[in-house]
């Protein structure tokens, strides 16, 4: 290879990262979609026995398992049903509902808003909550409120969502009166929503919250032993004014990671939350699609989930790679 070949050859991504920083990390993206799909799309294949008598049942006759086995198109060969699959993908066509009798992606458009805003809901609440937990854990090392935030973390990590749920409804529900039992409220009426939507995201919440505070206090304990804070110090800055603009911004960069991954088990959580609560989101409806045996829903609900992960985790490389100049898209 000549010395010009030598140097032109990564010229062209290095002026694709100049262009757009992240282009590198969407182009990877795309591998891990073609997977989500391919895998949802085997699900229907791989349910032990035939998925047709186990969605009918046995009293089903021959020629209802061939007329449904022909409406999923489960009778041509699996090459063909797999570009047909991903027709389907691409032009937002998931199949009908066997339960509901109506179009899948219809099913997950209407109940999808709900699972997004219950897991948006828990990701606030944990931050709310970890952020100024952890600062005051780091600060007040070793002290009393130190211990005491480890307990409360020890606690929001060891309990599960569906002894939570209930303890929730118990006490401030049927007990003490203020927030609602269960249901997502009167349609369009957002005060009333927001009521029904505070006890489901505590409950989604709190391990997030328990997870971030242990993570914050860790990395703000690692950064006031950093060069720059004595700095800030030896410049007369006050400790508020050292804590909140340099220590925070440089603590919160590894929080951005965790929390897309934490998004993930947040949407896994959501199926069981939804279900304590009767909200009408994703994870109560692939719950249902389940006990019904209704495979095209549950390959529908799966596949939005997926997405919406794989989506949530690119973007969250993107911003960690726009708010920390350190790290390159390369």
């Amino acid at each position: 290879m000549s010395a010009r070949a030598a140097t032109d050859a990564p010229r062209r991504p290095a002026w694709l990262a100049a262009a757009f920083p992240g282009a590198r990390r969407v182009l990877t993206t795309l591998p891990v979609l073609w997977l989500v799909v391919s895998v949802v799309f085997l699900l229907i294949h791989l349910v032990p026995g035939d998925p047709i008598v186990q969605m009918l049942g046995e009293g089903a006759t021959a020629a209802d398992i061939s007329s449904i086995r022909h409406a999923y198109g489960l009778d041509a060969p699996l090459s063909q049903q797999y570009v047909h699959y991903w027709r389907g993908v691409l032009h937002l066509d998931l199949g009908q509902s066997l339960r509901f009798h109506d179009s899948v992606t219809r099913l997950i458009l209407e109940r999808y808003p709900y699972t997004l805003a219950l897991t948006a809901a828990a990701l606030f609440l944990g931050l709310v909550f970890a952020v100024p937990a952890g600062l005051i854990s780091a600060l007040f090392r070793n002290a009393w409120p130190d211990r005491t935030l480890g307990v409360l973390s020890l606690f929001g990590l060891s309990f599960p969502n569906f002894a939570l749920g209930p303890l929730l409804i118990l006490l401030f529900s049927i007990r003490l009166g203020w927030l609602p039992v269960s249901g997502a409220g009167t349609p369009g009426d957002l005060p009333s929503f927001l009521a029904h939507l505070i006890l489901p995201a505590v409950t989604l919440g709190l391990s997030l919250a328990a997870i971030l505070t242990r993570m914050i206090r860790t990395a703000t304990l690692e950064e006031l032993g950093q060069d720059y804070v004595r700095t800030a110090r030896a410049k007369g800055l006050s400790e508020t004014a050292v804590v909140l603009r340099h220590v925070l911004p440089n603590a919160l960069l590894p929080v951005v990671t965790v929390l897309g991954l934490q998004f993930g088990s947040l949407l896994a959580g959501a199926i069981v939350t939804e279900t304590i609560f009767s909200l009408p989101g994703i994870g109560r409806l692939t719950l249902s699609a389940i006990s019904n045996r209704d495979y095209a829903l549950v390959q529908g609900s799966l596949l939005a989930v997926g997405l919406t992960y794989v989506a949530v985790n690119m973007l969250t490389d993107l911003a960690y790679t726009v708010i920390n100049p350190r790290v390159r898209a390369v």
